[in-house]
């Protein structure tokens, strides 16, 4: 069939003219092409028709096959949830072509092309390997093109670290909080969960002493004995209820007894901590002041560990060492006098 409305440009490249627009004849890599060839007489169609072909095994199809794999489904619903966007994102950018074209340089372009969010481009080598476990079963592709990716980093000027709650932070948030803040905040300090773990306990996982839980990013089973505070707390919230609670009823509900979300969680917190003046002091700090008040108690790392939940020791001695050198520092004022 005769290909009109082509052109060539000054540099002597190949361009389609369609109402009064230009496009080049360049395929997804940058690679021009010319129009009496294959590729080019699949991008001319393209072009001239308004339609993208997209290949049988397309990126869409794998993802579309992740998503039905029981292994997506065994993920936790947060890990789940953070992934999303970014399977959306792939669909968007690349849904449509062969699995078989995307390589590595591909990765990392789209990840700087995300750099001003580092966490979102770090996810995509994330999800792109996830994809890839699914479609090597169905032999689409043998090599994984997002293996062994360098990951971006924060940049100096970005990174924020958690500023710790003091005692004049915590005193002034229970003694001045609104009851619902109040009672995530209990369970936050009470538990030294993740803030994801927060909205998922349930009145079955409260025996009257202690919080069971499976945390959500390493499936770990926990039994956590209430402090004195969080006893309090769950006791008074629950009496509070206008009815029995069934033990598959979540603790941090909204009004109307709905499950919250951790986005709405947060977003009421932010709230609270705005007009209590406690602004700096975040919801993911919380951990840090459970870990740091195990740790003034005395804990050892494998107590703490126990407690927490944490996989290395290594995470509890960065949350715990800033109370231990604190304790210390006052043992030796008193050696000093």
């Amino acid at each position: 069939m005769v290909k009109r409305f082509l052109w060539r440009d000054r540099h002597g490249r190949t361009r389609v003219r369609k109402n009064g627009k230009t496009y080049p004849l360049r395929d997804d890599k940058g690679v021009w092409h010319e129009p009496d060839t294959t590729e080019g007489d699949r991008l001319y169609w393209e072009i001239v028709t308004g339609k993208r072909a997209e290949a049988s095994r397309s990126w869409k199809a794998a993802i579309d096959l992740l998503r039905a794999d029981d292994r997506w489904h065994e993920l936790s619903p947060r890990y789940r949830a953070d992934l999303e966007p970014i399977l959306d994102y792939l669909v968007e950018k690349i849904g449509k072509r062969d699995v078989a074209r995307l390589t590595a340089p591909d990765i990392y372009a789209a990840m700087d092309k995300n750099k001003h969010r580092v966490r979102f481009a770090n996810y995509i080598p994330v999800a792109i390997s996830l994809i890839f476990k699914v479609i090597v079963r169905k032999r689409w592709l043998t090599e994984n093109p997002a293996r062994g990716m360098e990951l971006l980093k924060v940049p100096k000027d970005r990174r924020k670290p958690h500023e710790p709650w003091t005692d004049a932070a915590v005193a002034k948030w229970r003694e001045n909080a609104s009851p619902l803040p109040r009672l995530i905040f209990e369970i936050a300090v009470g538990s030294a969960q993740r803030p994801g773990d927060w909205v998922d306990f349930t009145w079955g996982d409260y025996d009257g002493d202690s919080l069971r839980l499976r945390q959500n990013k390493s499936d770990k089973p926990l039994l956590l004995p209430c402090t004195v505070s969080l006893k309090t707390a769950l006791d008074t919230a629950k009496a509070a209820l206008p009815y029995a609670p069934m033990p598959s009823l979540f603790i941090i509900t909204e009004a109307d007894g709905l499950p919250m979300t951790y986005r709405r969680m947060a977003q009421i917190l932010l709230a609270e901590r705005k007009r209590l003046g406690v602004e700096a002091h975040d919801q993911h700090a919380l951990r840090y002041r459970a870990v740091k008040e195990l740790a003034w108690a005395g804990c050892d790392d494998d107590e703490i560990m126990a407690y927490s939940g944490h996989s290395t020791k290594a995470m509890v001695r960065k949350y715990a060492g800033e109370a231990r050198q604190e304790m210390a520092a006052l043992r030796a004022r008193e050696k000093r006098r």
